[in-house]
């Protein structure tokens, strides 16, 4: 028989069985990992003399040269041969004979699959932590230089208060902050090793899952080989947090359509993020955002699908549990190309701080500060609330803003108001007035950027 476990059939696979149960199409993904745990498997197995060490330093030279031949393209997989698994351990046998047949002593496909990924989550999980640490460093960035910069805040996407825009950025900071946290904290359940537990009851050989563990730089071993082989938990998990993670990006690309059409014309986008259109010469159209909009929900669909898989499966191994791995490695993909993509962009993005002036300067987003003032001078919030909504239904009526009205004018509503009510009203006051911690007054504002700043490397 052709397959390498092929002793107790009698009949070759179908061919249509064959390509459509194999997944060497994508799981080669996986084949520096897959020879990653292998060297320490065999290395483990000659040093608990289970094999001899000339058969464990031989198989070892294998596994090195086919990497080597791996990262230089020079490797055909067949899906006869149906994963990356069977693929290598064929290429091993073909390269240094029967010998490398004792490579798989000890150990079932199902605990070499599951450490593979566990290895490959591990790097893809700091190189994702790295890419929004990236992201960061670029909201920071312009924070810094937008401090000053004043831009309506928005509630129902109605305009509410004015507000820093730099305080409007960090916001998106500490969202990526928090979902660098949780990256880092499901580290902790990433790096166990399930290396040993066999296909579901661990082996009957003499080996040392702490070696193995401790070789692969894993912190712990699964204690239960029946959860070490169907545990997938990490991937929901790391899906999970990936698909926050695209929340947060899908929310602020949001705002950068938005911020960029011609409605607002708040931010331009550099013309390396933009494309043009094929038949209106005059366009610049935002298509980086509203891709990292729309590839949002590709991921979702990677954790509902994975999580669907795994619904209602018994221990331990299943088949299915092969539907693990592309939505894995499409969410990598996406996650890492779409922060790749968005530092760049957030960097060189150009803040259009004059025509964000002129739009606090023409709405009632100070109509609050006009209540307070009301307060300060000893009236209940309550009445200051109702006086308030009065005075901007007048100055609608009007076409006025609150500006725009003469003292006089305020007088009608309430002999509290004195001229250094325009003083309140300014914008610049507006947003500095708002010193509480954590509010957008520029003082705060400088507290939290320099706060922001020891959770970047």
């Amino acid at each position: 028989m052709s397959k390498l476990w092929g002793g107790r059939f009698t009949k070759e696979t179908d061919k249509l069985v064959e390509e459509f149960t194999a997944s060497i199409t994508f799981d080669k993904e996986l084949a520096n990992e897959d020879i990653e745990g292998s060297i320490a498997h065999v290395q483990m197995l000659g040093d608990c003399d289970i094999i001899s060490t000339d058969d464990a330093k031989t198989i070892k030279e294998g596994l090195q040269k086919i990497q080597q031949k791996i990262n230089k393209g020079e490797v055909e997989y067949l899906v006869e041969h149906e994963d990356i698994h069977m693929n290598i351990e064929k290429l091993l046998i073909d390269e240094i004979g029967a010998v490398g047949g004792k490579l798989h002593t000890g150990r079932s496909r199902n605990d070499q699959v599951a450490t593979d990924m566990h290895l490959y989550l591990k790097k893809q999980t700091k190189s994702i932590i790295g890419l929004v640490n990236e992201v960061q460093k670029a909201i920071i960035e312009q924070a810094k230089g937008n401090i000053n910069t004043i831009l309506p805040g928005y509630t129902h996407l109605q305009r509410a208060q004015p507000v820093s825009f730099a305080h409007h950025l960090l916001a998106y900071f500490w969202m990526l902050e928090r979902d660098k946290e949780r990256l880092q904290d499901s580290l902790k359940r990433i790096n166990w090793s399930p290396l040993g537990a066999g296909a579901l009851a661990g082996t009957t050989f003499p080996i040392d899952r702490q070696q193995t563990a401790s070789l692969l730089g894993f912190e712990k071993v699964y204690p239960n080989s029946m959860d070490a082989v169907s545990d997938r938990d990490f991937i929901v998990e790391f899906l999970s947090h990936a698909s926050l993670i695209m929340t947060h990006i899908s929310r602020l690309s949001e705002e950068l359509v938005i911020w960029s059409s011609q409605e607002f014309q708040f931010i331009e986008l550099d013309d390396a993020f933009c494309t043009g259109s094929s038949i209106m010469p005059q366009k610049k159209n935002p298509d980086v955002p509203e891709l990292l909009r729309a590839k949002t929900g590709r991921v979702y669909g990677n954790l509902v699908g994975l999580l669907t898989v795994l619904k209602g499966l018994p221990l331990a191994y299943n088949k299915d549990m092969q539907e693990d791995k592309e939505g894995m490695f499409d969410t990598v993909a996406t996650l890492d190309g779409s922060l790749r993509l968005l530092a760049p962009m957030i960097r060189t993005m150009t803040v259009n701080k004059d025509k964000m002036h002129q739009a606090v300067s023409q709405d009632f987003s100070n109509a609050t500060d006009i209540a307070d003032y009301l307060v300060t001078k000893g009236l209940p919030f309550r009445q200051a609330h109702e006086i308030i909504g009065k005075i901007v239904l007048y100055a609608i009526n009007n076409q006025k803003f609150l500006l725009d009205l003469n003292i006089e004018e305020y007088q009608q509503f309430s002999p509290l108001f004195k001229p250094d009510i325009y003083e309140i009203l300014q914008p610049k006051n507006v947003v500095g007035a708002r010193n509480s911690q954590g509010g957008t007054g520029f003082e705060q504002v400088k507290n939290q950027l320099a706060f922001a700043e020891q959770f970047v490397d």
